[in-house]
């Protein structure tokens, strides 16, 4: 007791936890400590714990600042700012529910602005709610559980951790708060996933509470000592367990098709899985879409692991440039920028280009052209052109695409010959190219859909052929033109012809 009064007459912090909630649970050091100090100063008091304290303390609580400022972080501020003034003059003890450093806000801060003071802090551990909480479960949390904040995790779109993992996300404190945790896992998550809600964990109020996850907002007994958990969706549900699939395809005892491809070999294969998927776009086949979308990841994270083996870039290399660049290119969504509509994003966002190109020394990058690829289909290359060009004021392609220029041209293309009539197909092309960005339509699927329509239509045509014993090639025109119309008559219409 008499070493414990001595040093609350030097000037510094103690962070004490008070435990999960069951007084018993207080560590002997924070009892005795709790029982040479005259005055305790608690970020709550709505903690069991607390009404089982030593009766001649004096308690200060900062309960009422949750009444008044906005939101936790100023809370947390105001009390950090406070504990840190009264520990550069007396000795102050301020305690919080469970351990000093899990799921606590403030204790951190405080040691960290402590330190950079030269105000002594003293740490008196706690048990956190974690340990009775995987009790309950039943659980060990090695190797891989995520801890989460429902506050945080309910201002996301996505959950933010891998549901090939599980995870246990705390201080589901109200229905609100379950209600937007919930909101933001079902982007993850099936709505029946089960999952498991912890109350009181630690004391003798302690509840698991199963249910669907749908469900949670309507769990009992939701409150400050509430948390939940989530078993993993599957193994493979996650861009880090297939990214180490990937790298066992290409370790030393792996594929050996796999380990012998380069970034140039795989070039054919990137081109043919992204074709792939814009034709499961075209026939709106979701199912197929998926598989495509798949097998187009796969030669991302492939070129990816081989640019890991060479010391190029990694994976993580890839998703944070990609995620940096669309939050500047965005900063009416994740700054305080002000925009009018489309066209207001659109002139921001040239803008924005026009900037990072400036921040290129390699004059390739500089162009405003220069980032539509060459290897684009015709097609694609003129739309994006097109649209570039249009952005900054340039109306010269937007006039090819006039209805009364292209018929121009087509009397042209007529009288022309040699080099001189291919130049000007080429211009009409990049009309008709024009023609299609104006009516606000994709020129290179529409004419993909086109042939598609074209090559059902022409394979119903040949089956009836082949059907009555004859090859397309041994037919008239006039038989050709018959079954072609007989084609359309069953409905496969959609190209005359």
């Amino acid at each position: 007791m008499t070493e414990n009064h001595r040093s609350t007459i030097q000037p510094g912090i103690t962070l004490l936890g008070l435990g999960p909630g069951d007084p018993t649970a207080l560590t002997r050091r924070a009892w005795d400590w709790l029982a040479g100090i005259d005055k305790l100063y608690l970020r709550t008091v709505h903690h069991p714990t607390v009404t089982s304290l030593p009766a001649h303390l004096t308690l200060v609580s900062f309960d009422d600042l949750y009444e008044s400022h906005d939101d936790f972080e100023d809370v947390y501020e105001a009390i950090i700012e406070e504990i840190l003034a009264l520990g550069k003059t007396a000795s102050v003890t301020y305690a919080v529910p469970g351990h000093p450093f899990v799921a606590e806000a403030t204790c951190p801060e405080i040691a960290r602005r402590a330190a950079a003071a030269g105000i002594p802090v003293v740490v008196i551990d706690g048990l956190s709610f974690l340990e009775p909480t995987f009790r309950a479960l039943h659980i060990d949390p090695f190797p891989d559980l995520v801890l989460a904040d429902a506050i945080q995790v309910s201002q996301r779109q996505t959950p933010g951790f891998p549901p090939s993992t599980p995870a246990l996300i705390a201080q589901i404190y109200d229905r609100d708060v379950a209600a937007e945790v919930k909101l933001t896992l079902m982007a993850a998550y099936p709505d029946e996933h089960p999952v498991r809600l912890v109350h009181a964990a630690g004391t003798d109020d302690e509840v698991v509470e199963d249910l669907p996850l749908y469900a949670i907002d309507q769990g009992q007994g939701l409150g400050l000592l509430s948390s939940l958990y989530i078993p993993p969706l599957s193994p493979g549900a996650s861009l880090e367990a297939f990214q180490e699939v990937i790298a066992r395809l290409r370790a030393p005892d792996g594929c050996p098709w796999d380990r012998e491809q380069t970034h140039l070999s795989l070039r054919p294969f990137l081109l043919e899985e992204a074709y792939e998927t814009l034709d499961a776009l075209d026939r709106e086949d979701m199912d197929d879409l998926a598989e495509e979308l798949g097998d187009l990841l796969l030669q991302i994270v492939l070129h990816s692991q081989i640019a890991t083996e060479e010391g190029d870039f990694n994976i993580h290399h890839v998703l944070e440039g990609i995620g940096l660049k669309l939050i500047r290119r965005h900063p009416h969504v994740f700054s305080e920028v002000e925009v009018a509509g489309v066209d207001g994003v659109i002139r921001n966002w040239e803008q924005i280009k026009a900037e990072e190109r400036q921040g290129h020394s390699d004059d390739t990058h500089n162009g405003l052209l220069n980032g539509v690829p060459a290897a684009l289909p015709a097609l694609s290359q003129a739309q994006q052109i097109i649209e570039r060009v249009r952005r900054v004021g340039f109306k010269h392609l937007a006039v090819l695409g006039d209805p009364q220029v292209i018929r121009d041209m087509l009397d042209t293309v007529e009288d022309a010959e040699g080099e001189a009539q291919k130049q000007v197909l080429g211009e009409l092309l990049l009309g008709v190219t024009g023609l299609a960005y104006k009516a606000d339509i994709d020129a290179e699927s529409a004419l993909r859909v086109a042939l598609t329509r074209f090559r059902t239509r022409f394979g119903a045509m040949e089956a009836s052929a082949l059907a009555s014993g004859r090859a397309l090639m041994d037919l008239s025109a006039e038989d050709l033109d018959r079954l072609w119309q007989t084609a359309g008559d069953s409905g496969h219409n959609e190209v005359d012809g």
